[in-house]
């Protein structure tokens, strides 16, 4: 299998004398899914920050390989004023797109709408099409089906794993139970 992500001795804090992780290590390989829980706060999605390297380690180190995130808050992720699918087009090929829109049970008119125009579910599977035409190497979930039903969350979820042949991905969920159905580990943070 090809390593995609490897944290080694990972510390920060946001003050030094309170650390959120200290000689946090862990890896992740191509066909694999992690999941990653804790109480909110504990640090979670500052993780994701430090994996894309929007914040610094005070010790430690990150290799990572090509990677998209899927956002908790798929408002905050899209521009209010710019289509959809402009915002696609921006970051990604587009040519798998209408086997991603099939498989998320989306229409390819919601593209061409405003974010503010869509439901929060369908908003969210626009975010996680966006990411995986992306093609990453590692896919960060952060509650990625938080804003959608049961059934659609179910359904997401198994597209997900469906391309996990191409990928790693690291799931953050507050939903033990999710994480023990869908994860080949659980990260307690």
């Amino acid at each position: 299998m090809q390593r995609v992500l490897e944290v080694k001795e990972l510390s920060f804090g946001y003050a030094k004398e309170k650390l959120l992780f200290e000689n946090l290590s862990l890896t992740l390989q191509k066909g694999e899914l992690k999941a990653i829980v804790g109480e909110s706060g504990a640090g979670k999605s500052t993780l994701f920050e430090l994996i894309l390297k929007n914040l610094k380690p005070l010790s430690g180190k990150i290799e990572v390989a090509r990677c998209s995130e899927v956002f908790q808050d798929p408002y905050s992720s899209f521009h209010p004023s710019y289509t959809l699918l402009n915002q696609i087009k921006d970051v990604a090929p587009l040519d798998k797109l209408h086997h991603y829109l099939e498989s998320l049970n989306l229409e390819y008119a919601l593209l061409e709408k405003l974010p503010h125009e869509l439901s929060g579910g369908q908003l969210q599977r626009a975010s996680i099409l966006r990411a995986m035409l992306m093609q990453p190497d590692i896919l960060l979930l952060d509650e990625p089906t938080s804003a959608l039903d049961n059934v659609i969350q179910l359904e997401v979820m198994h597209m997900l794993m469906q391309h996990l042949e191409s990928m790693g991905m690291l799931l953050i969920t507050h939903d033990i139970e999710l994480a023990k159905w869908c994860a080949d580990a659980i990260i307690e943070i």
